[in-house]
C-alpha cells in the first residue's frame, strides 16, 4: 500500500483542525492544555500543512511564469487586447 503525499497532507489538516476544535471543547478548568491543544493545531496547519501543500502544487511549474517581467507584461496585454476586441 503506498500513501501519497496529498494524503499525508489531508492527515495532517484533518488531524490540526480536530486538535484546535478539541481545544475549543475542553472545560475552563483546564485551559491550560486547551491553549496547548489549539497552538499545537494553528502551528501544525500553518507550519506543516500549508508549506507541504504550496510544494506539492508548485513542483513541476515554472517560476519565471509567475514572475513580472518584461515579456509577461507584454504577453498579457496583448491578451488583453484580444479579449476586449471579441466583446
Amino acid at each position: 500500500m503506498k500513501i501519497k503525499f496529498k494524503h499525508i497532507i489531508v492527515l495532517i489538516t484533518l488531524a490540526s483542525l480536530a486538535s484546535i476544535v478539541y481545544g475549543f471543547t475542553l472545560d475552563k478548568k483546564k485551559t491550560e492544555s486547551a491553549h496547548k491543544f489549539i497552538g499545537l493545531g494553528t502551528v501544525s496547519l500553518f507550519l506543516v500543512a500549508m508549506p507541504l501543500f504550496l510544494y506539492k502544487e508548485s513542483k513541476h511549474k515554472d517560476m519565471k511564469d509567475y514572475m513580472l517581467t518584461k515579456d509577461n507584461i507584454m504577453k498579457m496585454r496583448e491578451k488583453e487586447g484580444k479579449n476586449t476586441g471579441n466583446q
